[in-house]
């Protein structure tokens, strides 16, 4: 019977999936410990929109300059490993060869493969980025995409939660927000649950519990200060 992997290597969807859980997680926080203080609801509308401002730019910000250094130094690796190909041809194939055997291949099929391998650069330069570090010279990832991905995900995941504030106020938007976050938290562990094969009873109850857990941690924090405790 076949069986197919999913293509795991991009990670663009469970990415998104991270995104919009962490957007979630952090505004139905800080909408509901904001509301817990019960100011007007002008304040809370105000709290939310600054949070989901404020954290997709973070987010995109911080998976823009990690993945742009991230490239950078693979790019800088393979630029080394094009200017020894250039430079020791024979060592480097000799090198790619003993990779072969240590694979368990004969030595003259290893010597054979290595010397196809090596007779043209780009072949050459794909084999020993993969062989020798472990990297694709054409996936190294895409900064600019990875952080509008992050902003995009991040502030749809932000967003749910402040929908109620909108069109309600007072107890009917907290419960309003507590539900529907609560509704995504369903579906953010359904989509993790897919991605990792786990059990989805236990990763939709662990993403609800952590929701929740934020959410009521937060409201117990802003109900008990209060707005009067705010100076």
């Amino acid at each position: 019977m076949e069986h197919h992997h999913r293509d795991i290597r991009g990670g663009a969807a469970r990415a998104a999936v991270f995104g919009v859980s962490d957007g979630l997680v952090t505004n139905v926080s800080l909408i509901l410990g904001v509301a817990g203080a019960h100011p007007g609801p002008g304040i809370v509308r105000l709290a939310g929109l600054s949070g989901l401002v404020a954290g997709a730019w973070s987010m995109a910000a911080g998976e823009f300059v990690s993945m742009r250094a991230q490239t950078e130094l693979l790019q800088r690796e393979l630029d080394v490993e094009r200017r020894e190909l250039a430079r020791n041809p024979r060592s480097e194939q000799r090198e790619l060869a003993k990779i072969y055997e240590s694979r368990g291949m004969e030595p003259d099929a290893a010597h054979d493969m290595a010397e196809q391998m090596m007779r043209d650069p780009d072949t050459a330069l794909e084999t020993h980025a993969r062989e020798e570090l472990g990297i694709d010279p054409e996936a190294l990832g895409s900064p600019v995409q990875a952080s509008v991905s992050s902003f995009i995900s991040f502030a749809f995941g932000a967003v749910i939660p402040l929908v109620p504030w909108f069109v309600s106020q007072g107890g009917a938007a907290e419960v309003a927000s507590v539900l529907l976050g609560m509704v995504m938290a369903v579906a953010i562990g359904l989509a993790l649950s897919f991605f990792t094969g786990r059990s989805k009873l236990r990763t939709v109850a662990r993403q609800v519990a952590i929701s929740a857990s934020a959410a009521a941690v937060t409201f117990g924090i802003g109900s008990a200060v209060g707005v009067s405790g705010v100076t």
